[in-house]
This record gives C-alpha cells, sequence and structure tokens, in this order.
C-alpha cells in the first residue's frame, strides 16, 4: 500500500537529530517555557518574518486566543461577525464561536479551493470586524483586493495558516501578511511536532503580550491572573522538535512541488479535475486535492489497488450536527467540492516509482 503520507519514514530522515534534541531536554531537567521554547520561537518569526511567535498547545487554539485577544483589547467584542470561507475545516470556525463571535461564511472559487473574494464586500455589516482566510491546503488565499477591502472597512486580516507553512505571496510568507495567524504543527503538516502543538505569528506586540498570558492560565507574572486564561502551552521537546524539522522545511517543500509537478503533467484521466496552479510559489501541496464525480467510487478503486487516500473533507461546516442551526443552508460550491474531493498521495519522501504507480492507477479508471 503507497500511504497518503507516511510520518515514519518523513522521521526517519532524521532521527539522530531529533534523538540528541529530545534527549538534551530530558537531561536539563526543564520541560515547559524554557530556553528551547524561546529559541523555537525565534527561528520561526524570522522563517516566517514576523516580530513574535507565541507557541501554544495546538492551532485551534493559535485561532482562538487571536479573536480572545482582540475581544481583552476592545477591537471586538460576542455578536460581532467574522468572514470566513464557508469550504474550511472545522477548527476555523469553531475559534469564531469559542469566542461569542458570528461567521460569515462565503463560497470559495471552485477553481482554487480559496475563499471568493468577490463575495466579500456584499457580507460586510456594521458588525464585521475581521476576515479570517484559510490558505486550505498549503495554497495562498490572499490577494490585493482582499487586503483592499480590509483598508477600506477597516477590518482585522487574520491567517489560518495550519495548512500552508513556507508558502509565499509575492515574496511574503503567509503567516506575515495579515494582522495575526494561527499556525499548526499537527504531526501531519509540512512542519510537524511529535504530537499537538501550535503558535501565533504577529507584528503587535500587545496582542503578542494578551496571547501569551490567555495561554498560560491568563497570567504574565506568577500566581498574578488578569485574564480568564487556560493551559495551552508549547512544551520543550515539542519546540526541540520543530526547531530539527525547519532547518529542512524549504527543502520538503520542493520536494512536495516535485510530486504535483508529476501529477499534473501525467494524471490524464478526462474523469480527473485537478488543481490550478498560476504560482507554483503561492502553493506548498500540504494536500494535493483532485475532484471527481464519481469520487467514492474513485477513492474504492485506487484503495483496492493499493493506493492510500483521503477526503478533506467529506461533510462541510454547514451541514455538521454542532451546527444544527445551519444545516439548512445552501452553498453549493461548497457542497460540490466536499462532494467531489479527494487528496492522492502526498509526502516529500514519495518516491518516483510510487508516484508512477499512483498516476498509472488513476489513468486506469472507468466508471
Amino acid at each position: 500500500m503507497i500511504k497518503f503520507l507516511d510520518l515514519q519514514k518523513i522521521t526517519e530522515q532524521h532521527t539522530l537529530e531529533i534523538h540528541e534534541a529530545v534527549s538534551r531536554v530530558i537531561d536539563s531537567g526543564w520541560y515547559l517555557q524554557g530556553s528551547e521554547n524561546d529559541l523555537f520561537e525565534q527561528n520561526y518569526s524570522n522563517y516566517i518574518g514576523s516580530k513574535y511567535t507565541i507557541g501554544c498547545a495546538n492551532g485551534l487554539d493559535a485561532l482562538i486566543w487571536i479573536f480572545r485577544a482582540y475581544i481583552e483589547m476592545g477591537i471586538m467584542k460576542p455578536g460581532d461577525e467574522i468572514i470566513v470561507p464557508a469550504n474550511t475545516y472545522i477548527a476555523s470556525i469553531l475559534a469564531i464561536t469559542e469566542n461569542g463571535l458570528k461567521p460569515v461564511l462565503i463560497e470559495p472559487k471552485l477553481e482554487t479551493y480559496q475563499i471568493d473574494e468577490n463575495q466579500i464586500e456584499s457580507a460586510i455589516t456594521p458588525k464585521t470586524k475581521a476576515i479570517l482566510i484559510v490558505h486550505l491546503y498549503g495554497q495562498c488565499a490572499y490577494n490585493q483586493k482582499i487586503g483592499e477591502i480590509c483598508k477600506t472597512h477597516n477590518l482585522k486580516l487574520v491567517e489560518d495558516n495550519a495548512q500552508a507553512h513556507g508558502c509565499l505571496y509575492n515574496g511574503k510568507k503567509t503567516g506575515s501578511i495579515g494582522d495575526a495567524a494561527g499556525h499548526s504543527f499537527y504531526p501531519g503538516k509540512n512542519l510537524g511536532a511529535f504530537g499537538d502543538a501550535g503558535a501565533v505569528t504577529t507584528n503587535d506586540v500587545e496582542l503578542a503580550k494578551i496571547i501569551r498570558s490567555l495561554a498560560n492560565y491568563g497570567s504574565s507574572k506568577k500566581y498574578v491572573f488578569k485574564y480568564t486564561g487556560r493551559n495551552s502551552r508549547l512544551d520543550e521537546i515539542q519546540a526541540v522538535v520543530l526547531n530539527v524539522k525547519l532547518k529542512y522545511i524549504d527543502r520538503e517543500k520542493e520536494a512536495r512541488k516535485k510530486v504535483a509537478k508529476y501529477y499534473i503533467e501525467n494524471i490524464s484521466n478526462p474523469k480527473i479535475i485537478l488543481p490550478e496552479i498560476s504560482d507554483w510559489n503561492s502553493h506548498v501541496f500540504h494536500i494535493f486535492p483532485v475532484r471527481c464525480e464519481k469520487r467514492d467510487t474513485l477513492q474504492n478503486f485506487l484503495t483496492e489497488n493499493g493506493v492510500q487516500t483521503l477526503i478533506h473533507y467529506p461533510i462541510p461546516p454547514h451541514k455538521q450536527e454542532c451546527y444544527k442551526d445551519w444545516n439548512n443552508l445552501s452553498f453549493p460550491v461548497t457542497e460540490q467540492i466536499h462532494k467531489e474531493e479527494l487528496s492522492l498521495p502526498m509526502s516529500p519522501v514519495l518516491t518516483e516509482d510510487e508516484m508512477k504507480y499512483v498516476v498509472e492507477i488513476i489513468n486506469r479508471f472507468e466508471v
């Protein structure tokens, strides 16, 4: 079976360095909020191009803290509206509703799966306070028009950069384009830890200070609590693992592009709709999504022939039971994507023989 993502093989590339780094933490006797965390935050800030990185427990918390901090700053209040793509992963939506804010769902473009900037302005009301763009599948969602909309309407621009570490827009990395960004280091991400981990990046010093306090029980001084926070900290072991893997992220990004180019140049089955790539620097291929009207049949066919695939994602947020008040809403483009999308094997360790086999099998698919 060709794995969708072979994490063991990816880790094997860095085994010695990771063992040495983890041993250093174990021997130090300091496991939280120490020098390794500080070093990762500095290295990640340098990589992304932001002044501040605040490590936290996971990518969802990173987004939650951004909106919570804006509420603490008086920039937002419960009931305010946040524009967000309708076809995102549930975490983007959860971060908004967790703070008592209201998600305003916007359809994506079918060609790119990214938020349709031409539908944003008509959804803005006096309660709109921010646009949350999601660099879904590793592709940059930002464009000049979104920036102009934020400036014209005095809106915060928040990035969900959970899937797009190292992605570029005009030479600038996603995660440094907006006012703040949430990052996930879930093991399967392009920059993955050995468990859950996340971070916020921003150039706003006040926002950074508040987020650091919120993620530390609401405290910036031991036993003194300014906010009703939670425990959401990046531990030292995850920090050293990320520091090791960060050194190789650009090399692995190029390996992912090689896989994507091979797929695009060689998948010729007319039943398969390939992603449209206008700028190869604006995509890091966390996921390689294709679409097919007979998606489930295609997935079964690939599985039977030894190719593992995943669906990102089978049910859109507005059709989930946890948001049952939205279940009667209609977002045709989003629903089409969720009905047709299938993710092919994608990783920096996929071999040429494996790529060729995936293409051979998918080109043989008939209905």
